[in-house]
This record gives structure tokens, C-alpha cells and sequence, in this order.
């Protein structure tokens, strides 16, 4: 400054009055437009896990279905197990009741009866493996429905950590949901991997 109150500002004087003037605004600015960003990109991670979420969970329905239907099926062959089991049973009292002539008759029913069932409690045990391995599917896919849901809970917390940062203006916050979003992410990654 001269001696008669006239100042020059050089260029520098001028950017270090500028940014104590503005330097706030600028910074607010700042993580304004980086919550933005923050924000759209865990949105869309999020949009992505809440769909695998619901894929997952319709699968888990539709596996627990085949596993009833094949139960159901099971269920079937049982009874018919149980009706040749009744039949043999009668055949082989017939065989005891009859006359002699008719005897061979009723044996070789009773024994057919016999053969049938072998083969039916076959198709009976392989129907209930295959309603317990569906079954077995439907829950891990359930479990992996629980993962995407975490993630997405997550990352929706973070989402509205990121809006409280942005209202409040603290910064510390803002590394808040840069943490969410990170544990968010990596639930994602547990499910994605069947973990």
C-alpha cells in the first residue's frame, strides 16, 4: 500500500482474496457435485442389487414349487406302493384260502405285485431326492436373496447418509457413505459369489 491510501493488488493478491472470500462456497460446491456423483453411483449399484435380489428371491419360489410338486409326486407313488402292498398281501391270503388248482395263480400274482413294488419304492426314492435337492436349491437361493438385500439396505443407508452430508456440509459424513457404500458393494460381492 502507498503512503496516500492507494493500493495495487497483483494477480496473486487478487486469487488469495478471491478464494478467502469464496473459498467456502467453492468447497461446498465441491462436495455438492462429488455427493452427486457419489450418490448416482451407488444408486445404480443399488438398483442393480435390489434386481438380483428379486431374481433370487423368484427363483428360491419357483425351486421350493418343483421341490413340493416332486413331493407330491413322491406322495403319489407311496400310495401305489401301499395299494400293490395290499394286493400282494390279499394274493398271498388267497393263496393260502384256495383250492389247490388255484393256488399257483395267486402266488405268481403275489409275486408280481412284489416286483411292482420294487420298482415303484425306486421311483418313490428318487422323487424325494429330487424334491430335496430342490429344496437345497431354494435355500441357498434364498441366501443369496438375503446377501442383495443387505447390500441394498446398505447402499440405501449410505444414499441417505450422503443427502444428510450434503445438508449438514460435513465432510466426515461424506466418508460415512463412501464407507456404507464400500460395505454395501461388498455384501454385493458375497452374494455375487454365493458367500
Amino acid at each position: 500500500m502507498s503512503e496516500d491510501g492507494f493500493h495495487v493488488h497483483g494477480p496473486h493478491d487478487h486469487a488469495l482474496e478471491h478464494a478467502a472470500e469464496h473459498g467456502a462456497h467453492h468447497e461446498e460446491e465441491g462436495m455438492a457435485g462429488q455427493l452427486a456423483v457419489i450418490t448416482a453411483i451407488l444408486a445404480t449399484v443399488g438398483a442393480l442389487f435390489s434386481y438380483m435380489g428379486g431374481a433370487t428371491q423368484a427363483n428360491a419360489g419357483l425351486y421350493k414349487n418343483n421341490a413340493a410338486i416332486k413331493k407330491t409326486e413322491a406322495s403319489d407313488q407311496w400310495n401305489f406302493y401301499q395299494a400293490k402292498s395290499s394286493k400282494q398281501s390279499m394274493a398271498e391270503l388267497a393263496a393260502v384260502l384256495v383250492s389247490e388248482d388255484k393256488r399257483e395263480f395267486y402266488k405268481k400274482e403275489a409275486e408280481r405285485y412284489k416286483t411292482e413294488k420294487a420298482e415303484i419304492q425306486k421311483d418313490a426314492q428318487k422323487l424325494e431326492a429330487e424334491s430335496k435337492e430342490w429344496d437345497e436349491k431354494s435355500e441357498l437361493q434364498m441366501h443369496e436373496h438375503h446377501r442383495w438385500a443387505q447390500a441394498t439396505t446398505v447402499l440405501q443407508v449410505s444414499i441417505a447418509l450422503a443427502a444428510i452430508a450434503l445438508l449438514t456440509k460435513r465432510r466426515w459424513l461424506e466418508w460415512g457413505t463412501l464407507g456404507l457404500g464400500g460395505v454395501g458393494i461388498a455384501l454385493g460381492a458375497l452374494a455375487w459369489f454365493h458367500i
